[in-house]
């Protein structure tokens, strides 16, 4: 088994859960709630030097992850939405490596990329709340994939996506003593 690279995956890869359990499904809906203030808890106090630091060697800068998290969260809050009202809905990928290159995500300040969260996270677990056991078995089909995927896998893939991100924040202040 190869090792996982701890800077790069602080919190481990993603494990999709084999099974839908309401249990766990409620912990990721108050994951995906709460992960706009972890966040900000993350970047609280950051200078713009600070903002501008790849959290790795050749990874993305802390301003880059924000956006990206913006960037990512959107995506999977309309996949969200089209599980729910489409049969199967083929859900399309974003190039996440182009968008990180984008004027707004090199250059922008993070507080809009911070504001887009806390009202897109309040939705998207309004929705998540909403939703019942047969909604999360309700299926995606990501573009190019072999199979798809049921939505509380979905769920728990970006429930993880924040934590990971954010962890890769926290673990950049902590071995520079930020």
């Amino acid at each position: 088994m190869a090792t996982v690279d701890p800077v790069r995956y602080p919190i481990g890869t993603f494990q999709a859960p084999e099974r839908f359990c309401a249990k766990e499904a409620q912990e990721w809906i108050a994951a995906i709630r709460e992960l706009p203030s972890a966040l900000r808890a993350a970047v609280a106090g950051l200078n713009d030097e600070q903002l501008n630091t790849p959290y790795r060697d050749g990874g993305w800068t802390v301003a880059q992850v924000v956006h990206h998290l913006a960037d990512a969260s959107m995506n999977a809050f309309l996949r969200t939405k089209w599980g729910v009202t489409e049969d199967c809905p083929t859900v399309k990928p974003f190039a996440e490596g182009e968008w990180a290159k984008t004027a707004d995500a090199r250059s922008l300040p993070i507080e809009p990329s911070l504001s887009l969260l806390d009202g897109l996270h309040a939705r998207w677990a309004a929705l998540l709340e909403s939703m019942t056991e047969a909604d999360f078995h309700r299926m995606v089909c990501p573009e190019g994939a072999s199979k798809a995927m049921p939505l509380y896998v979905l769920t728990a893939l970006y429930t993880w996506h924040g934590k990971h991100h954010t962890a890769q924040i926290t673990s950049l202040r902590k071995r520079k003593g930020w």
